[in-house]
């Protein structure tokens, strides 16, 4: 199997075009389909659905995308290994849900930089549930997300555990909620959150749900200063890290409300697959652990 033929159908599974592709590797459209081709005849499968826009692997597709880009990596492995200065290099996807890129991100990276002077960094951002599926289906390399507490990561996964991590619920002082406020009443006002998959609203919906109490999300919004923004406007209770509250805007348009007895949190994980060629695969990760908080 030529691996120039498996370096060009991962980079169109990643791109989702041959024209992406294309850009990424260097070569012709044609070049690039030509490698497509052949590697669909050495396996005998069509590996691409060509209808989908963007381009999508078929079933056998997925699979093959999922052990190329294991060789390819293991490869890169094998490259830094034997290499005089036995530097590694290549290219290192990680994936960060939102909360944690605004809150803990530039130490760690620092660090990674610092260990690992050769390596690309690409850095996406997703919420939980998309981006544990994409490190699953090796799409990205590692992922940083936050789980409800008691959920545990697929078992497929290596995970290591960066502890809980809370917020504190805001509003503004407008919207009238008592001091302190108890759960029921709580349950009567908006909530302005995150899409569907936060792991701090599926924490408090749960709650919610346990309670037998209705939850209602009055605006949902990407973005945490435009979430913010809507709670200051009296829209609805928000969730905000002590930090990025102390550095928002809009931090004396809200308030912190106090409900005894129930404190939003989420449990953070650094999930990845295996690694396929031993402890320098592993290094990278490891060298990504957050600080404790």
């Amino acid at each position: 199997m030529n691996i120039h033929d498996l370096e060009a159908f991962v980079a169109v599974v990643e791109t989702g075009s041959i024209v992406g592709a294309s850009a990424r590797l260097n070569l012709t459209q044609p070049g690039v389909t030509r490698r497509i081709q052949n590697l669909e005849e050495r396996l005998a499968t069509p590996l691409l659905d060509r209808q989908s826009k963007p381009l999508k692997p078929t079933a056998s597709g997925r699979e093959a995308y999922e052990h190329g880009r294991r060789v390819l990596r293991s490869l890169e492995d094998l490259k830094a290994g034997v290499s005089p200065a036995g530097e590694v290099g290549g290219e290192f996807r990680l994936g960060i849900m939102p909360y944690l890129s605004t809150s803990a991100l530039s130490e760690p990276l620092e660090r990674l930089r610092a260990t690992f002077p050769q390596l690309t960094l690409k850095i996406t951002s997703s919420l939980s549930p998309r981006l544990v599926e994409q490190v699953l289906h090796s799409e990205i390399d590692a992922v940083a997300v936050c789980l409800a507490e008691g959920v545990a990561p697929p078992p497929e996964l290596v995970g290591d555990d960066l502890g809980v991590q809370s917020v504190l619920l805001v509003a503004s002082p407008g919207l009238g909620v008592p001091k302190p406020v108890e759960l029921d009443a709580l349950s009567r006002y908006p909530w302005v959150l995150n899409e569907t998959g936060c792991g701090f609203r599926a924490f408090i919906h749960h709650r919610f749900e346990v309670a037998r109490l209705p939850f209602h999300v009055g605006v949902e919004a990407q973005g945490a200063d435009l979430r913010m923004s809507l709670v200051a406007r009296g829209h609805g209770i928000g969730v905000v890290t002590p930090g990025a509250l102390s550095g928002s805007p809009w931090r004396d348009a809200v308030e912190v409300v106090d409900c005894p007895g129930f404190r939003p949190q989420v449990r953070c994980w650094l999930l990845h697959r295996p690694p396929a060629a031993g402890s320098r695969a592993r290094s990278r990760s490891s060298a990504m652990r957050w600080p404790r908080r």
